[in-house]
């Protein structure tokens, strides 16, 4: 599997192809290449009949240099890194990042193939995708590419489940910066896994990814609160921000889009852990004394809610239990 993470803790799915599978592509892709260097050879033979040798010569090499190392260099550039052979095979060719590649990226490899592939009857590249941990080979390592495997079977989809309701929100004010991808997939991975795992190990584990994560964000995990909630919350809040920072532009300037309350008294995508929650329109049958169109004057005093905690409009602190949390300053 690929050691590429997103900004949600997901890793990609990208699993880089191995040696059999390549090899048979990089085959095929050679058969059609000559096949069509013999055709084209034939067809210039007899078009170039009347020429001297030297000419004839300079021709020769001039296809060979376009049909066996500028097609495959345009296939892929054309293709974004799906030749025959690797269409065949179910294979591309991407970038590290996971990108689509590009002229640049053909070229390198192209070029470096020649004598890996063509010139080497393709040791050199054997030998280096073996050692390799992800199976590339020298034109791979040159050029910042991976080749990897686009037909993989589907299974069933892991989700993280939700931190508690009373841990919502709680963990906003954490510096996230300094957390490094891995540790975010070992936590994501561990919540996708952590019911079926034994209850003592997956406790310890818990406790040790949290313990890691606290060190990371240099805050403490909250007394009383379980390693596995805390884990889920943290993940939940770093998905809240990576929505916000990608819905900012799009939802920016909408009363309840914009972290601030809208008039349901919920919050837009700043308030909401999970994401934007659009604003729900009051029943028809409320009241006419909490109704939206009563003048301000005439509503009763309704408690807000602020910071995590539940207070009147006046300080008068409302009928329900504490979360122990205080808000910063």
């Amino acid at each position: 599997m690929s050691e590429l993470v997103t900004g949600e803790a997901v890793a990609l799915e990208l699993r880089p192809a191995r040696l059999p599978s390549r090899a048979l592509a990089v085959l095929l892709d050679l058969a059609v290449a000559v096949a069509a260097y013999i055709a084209v050879t034939l067809g210039l033979v007899a078009a170039t009949a009347s020429l001297d040798q030297a000419a004839r010569t300079a021709i020769s090499i001039a296809v060979f240099v376009l049909v066996l190392v500028g097609g495959p260099i345009m296939v892929e550039t054309l293709s974004h890194g799906r030749s025959l052979g690797k269409m065949a095979c179910g294979l591309r060719v991407v970038r590290d990042d996971g990108g689509p590649i590009r002229f640049r990226h053909a070229l390198v490899r192209g070029l470096i193939g020649v004598i890996e592939i063509l010139m080497t009857l393709g040791v050199v590249a054997c030998v280096a995708s073996l050692v390799s941990a992800r199976g590339r080979r020298l034109g791979d390592v040159f050029a910042g590419t991976l080749v990897v495997r686009e037909r993989v079977p589907a299974g069933r989809a892991d989700f993280v489940p939700p931190p508690p309701p009373w841990l919502a929100g709680r963990f906003s004010s954490l510096d996230l910066s300094a957390v490094p991808d891995g540790l975010w997939l070992a936590v994501r991975q561990y919540l996708t896994r952590m019911r079926q795992l034994d209850p003592a190990v997956g406790w310890s584990m818990a406790e040790r990814l949290a313990a890691d994560l606290a060190e990371r964000t240099g805050a403490p995990v909250p007394p009383g609160v379980p390693p596995a909630a805390y884990l889920a919350a943290v993940v939940q809040e770093r998905q809240a921000r990576e929505a916000r920072r990608a819905f900012a532009h799009g939802v920016a300037g909408g009363s309840g889009q914009s972290g601030t309350a809208g008039p349901t008294g919920g919050t837009g995508v700043a308030g909401v852990a999970g994401g934007y929650v659009p604003p729900v329109p009051p029943p028809a049958n409320l009241p006419a004394a909490v109704s939206p169109n009563v003048p301000p004057e005439v509503r009763p005093s309704v408690p807000s809610v602020e910071g995590g905690a539940a207070a009147s409009r006046d300080g008068v602190s409302a009928d329900r239990p504490s979360t122990g949390f205080v808000p910063p300053a």
